[in-house]
């Protein structure tokens, strides 16, 4: 288990933007943390060290956004409007949790796998990544990589 202390939302990005460098095909990478925390600013900086051109916003009322435009295709899901792990696998988005296609980047991950990590097919690697807000633009991220 690793954690990162954010002064600023650029050490948030810089951070998502050198996890994105380092992406292979198969990696879920399921963020926990309250409204406003920083969730979908990792994920843009997740975006931009994937090379991927295009802006990345929250997909909360879409569900899911894919970006097909970096090294490798990223899809960005956000589960805020789910409550239980059978609305998610109703929405039709359970193959993205099972069987990434690329890199997946979920927010409000928990409404998919509660406390525990997930159980991961051969290839899936998978980062819980929780942020805490810890001031006005500090936040702490703590975060452990499981499978692979």
């Amino acid at each position: 288990m690793a954690t990162f202390i954010s002064h600023k939302p650029e050490d948030t990005a810089a951070l998502g933007e050198s996890w994105g460098r380092q992406a292979h095909p198969g990696w879920l990478i399921g963020l926990i943390g309250d409204l406003g925390a920083g969730k979908t600013l990792l994920a843009a900086g997740i975006a931009r060290g994937l090379g991927v051109t295009t802006r990345v916003q929250s997909p909360t009322f879409t569900l899911v956004n894919e970006y097909l435009d970096g090294r490798l295709p990223l899809f960005h899901l956000d589960l805020y409007r789910l409550s239980t792990r059978h609305d998610v696998v109703a929405a039709g988005l359970e193959h993205y949790l099972c069987r990434p296609p690329g890199v997946v980047v979920v927010e409000w991950i928990e409404r998919w796998i509660g406390d525990k990590p997930p159980l991961l097919l051969p290839g899936v690697k998978f980062r819980r990544v929780e942020i805490e807000t810890a001031g006005e633009n500090d936040r702490q991220l703590v975060y452990e990589d499981f499978g692979g």
